[in-house]
């Protein structure tokens, strides 16, 4: 899961000039001349963020099923779409990548990776790899984004004490959602003890009730990772708890990064080799994590710092691999931009 998302008014912006210079056919031009770079792409869940009863975390859904399909006519048109395992020999040099290499992730696992993307990825025949945070695999307890947006979602009250923010107040959904964001910032910068903490007390705070089964299905079954396995799609690990790994200690971050892998491999008989960053940027990992990871048997890391990435970048740092975040928001022109290098060439973070 990846929090950072531009103001509305920086977005509209950035789709428009992103939008502007695809059509004008810079994107498009790049990309013939620049086919030795390899793109991923960032996915999280493929749902409609707006149908009636949706009330879990909106940003954290990547496309609806209509988008995400026709992104995926895209990527086949215009890229090789090749799986982790193809990517893994390439970075250790057993075999080649063909021009403009593209691979496609999911983080977090949630259900809806099973229910809507895999049917729009077999009608295409394309592979992609889900990076597991293990701990929610069959469970009912929600990421902690999904329980701050239930509680916001469904508050009777107008204001509350929220930690580190203080009184805050809401009169609508927009205002109400600005605080909900702000409060989320803050968390992602304090120590994961006192974070849990202020998120355990937040029903309480805003009045919520949670019913039993509030988050019932949201996640993926272990029984369903091994169907989506024997469909052709891979498995990573993504951390146990999904704590953002620089906010622990190193012995706890070991404990999640070995945890993980050693859980998803036990439930689907493979090797796990490749992993993900809970949050991706910069500050959330290290070069002493990476040598973690390197210790522990990955081949490959990716990060949510945006791409594509250089053929020669990412053999040179396979565990720190760029990925293109995408977010429901994206139109159809944007994602073209994105996934064709426009954010990296234009230095903008989205």
């Amino acid at each position: 899961m990846k929090l950072n998302y531009p103001v509305l008014g920086q977005q509209k912006n950035s789709t428009k000039i992103m939008e502007f210079l695809f059509r004008v056919g810079l994107f498009e031009a790049t990309h013939r001349l620049w086919p030795r770079r390899l793109t991923v792409l960032a996915y999280h869940r493929i749902a409609d963020p707006h149908a009636p009863g949706f009330d879990t975390f909106k940003p954290n859904v990547s496309a609806t099923p209509a988008a995400f399909a026709a992104q995926m006519d895209f990527v086949r048109q215009h890229f090789n779409v090749v799986a982790l395992d193809e990517v893994l020999g390439w970075l250790t040099g057993r075999q080649f990548l063909p021009p403009n290499p593209l691979l496609i992730t999911f983080d977090d696992g949630y259900r809806d990776n099973l229910d809507h993307a895999l049917p729009v990825l077999q009608r295409r025949n394309l592979p992609a790899v889900i990076f597991l945070a293990t701990d929610y695999m069959g469970q009912s307890s929600p990421f902690y984004w999904d329980l701050i947006a239930y509680c916001f979602h469904h508050t009777p009250q107008e204001g509350a004490d929220l930690p580190w923010l203080g009184r805050q107040y809401w009169s609508d959904q927009q205002s109400r959602a600005a605080v909900m964001a702000n409060w989320l910032k803050l968390l992602k910068r304090v120590p994961e003890a006192d974070k849990s903490r202020a998120v355990k007390e937040l029903p309480r705070s805003l009045g919520v009730a949670l019913p039993a089964d509030a988050f019932a299905g949201l996640h993926l079954t272990w029984d369903q990772v091994r169907l989506l396995v024997a469909a052709g799609i891979d498995m990573g690990a993504h951390t146990q708890s999904h704590p953002i790994l620089s906010r622990v200690s190193l012995t706890q971050a070991r404990g999640e990064i070995e945890g993980s892998k050693r859980r998803i491999e036990a439930e689907i008989g493979r090797p796990v080799r490749a992993f993900a960053y809970p949050n991706g940027l910069p500050p959330d990992f290290s070069p002493a994590l990476q040598n973690m990871l390197r210790q522990a048997g990955f081949e490959a890391a990716f990060t949510l710092i945006p791409g594509p990435a250089h053929w020669h970048e990412a053999q040179q740092t396979p565990l720190a691999i760029r990925r293109i975040f995408v977010h429901h928001k994206d139109t159809l022109p944007r994602f073209m931009a994105k996934v064709m290098g426009g954010p990296r060439m234009l230095g903008r973070p989205r």
